[in-house]
């Protein structure tokens, strides 16, 4: 087998770009979860819009590409799509409620958690630097859910909840990573999500206005521009290269944020953002040593 020619600048230039796609993903969420493009839509219709589309997009480029796909396991599918889905939902229905910069940083927990349910279900060992990371990120989120305000912020929690999810997911996706094509994985995932989503969304749906439409397929087309960037990213360079350079959705969602909602990081916001990059810096570096 050819190994694909190692390209660590344009690795880094296209994950970066990965992460204002889903930065971007999250704010057309906040402006359809909020009412700023019509009447405000609930998130599993959100949700159902963001599968729906990167379905289309994607099989278009298969029609085209042609790939060669193999019998997938349709229980580890299934698994990690409905995992997947409800993280998704419940990150969309985060943004409505807390700053894209908080609802982001929390989504940084997702390696974290994966790393605990690796303990049990991939019979990992953890190790002490391991563990310190996991305790530097979740004081983080502590911080973020401001619990000094006399009770945890609702949208803060719906966001923790959403990256256990994609946490969890992300153990399925290593064990479907070791049987199938980045693509097939992709192109399953994403049928799945639209069947399990437009059920769901069946119950809540209403007719969107144009320019929601407009919005619904930018949040698939985005997200499957952003997996797309990141898939060839890893295969350019080391996927403990690349992952740090993920962390700019942050300063994405900050930006679009403040630009689009008027809505600027307060000093709690950047300390427990910041013990949350920490906890995830120190993993991601754990992890390059280890492998």
């Amino acid at each position: 087998m050819t190994r694909t020619p190692q390209n660590p600048v344009l690795a880094a230039s296209l994950t970066v770009l990965a992460s204002g796609f889903v930065a971007g993903t999250t704010l057309l969420a906040k402006a359809l979860g909020t009412g700023a493009l019509g009447a405000p839509l609930h998130a599993l219709q959100i949700s159902q819009g963001r599968f729906l589309f990167a379905f289309m997009l994607i099989s278009t480029s298969a029609i085209i590409l042609r790939p060669r796909l193999q019998h997938p396991n349709w229980g580890l599918h299934l698994g990690r799509s409905s995992l997947g889905w409800g993280g998704v939902t419940m990150m969309f229905a985060a943004a409505a409620f807390i700053p894209l910069s908080d609802a982001t940083a929390i989504s940084f927990l997702n390696p974290v958690f994966a790393m605990m349910l690796a303990i049990p279900f991939l019979g990992e060992r953890v190790g002490p630097w391991r563990w310190l990371s996991a305790v530097i990120a979740l004081l983080g989120a502590a911080i973020l859910m401001r619990p000094s305000a006399g009770a945890l912020q609702v949208g803060a929690l719906i966001a923790l909840a959403s990256a256990m999810l994609l946490g969890a997911e992300l153990i399925l996706i290593k064990r479907l990573s070791s049987r199938e094509s980045p693509f097939q994985i992709l192109w399953v995932n994403n049928l799945l999500g639209v069947f399990l989503s437009s059920a769901a969304a069946s119950f809540v749906w209403i007719a969107p206005t144009p320019a929601q439409w407009v919005a619904l397929a930018g949040i698939g087309g985005l997200m499957a521009l952003a997996q797309t960037c990141f898939v060839n990213a890893v295969r350019l360079a080391d996927a403990s290269f690349v992952s740090p350079f993920f962390y700019t959705t942050l300063a994405f969602a900050t930006l679009y944020d403040a630009v689009t909602f008027q809505v600027v990081p307060d000093p709690v916001s950047w300390a427990g953002a910041g013990l949350i990059l920490t906890g995830a810096a120190v993993l991601a570096w754990r992890e390059s040593r280890r492998r």
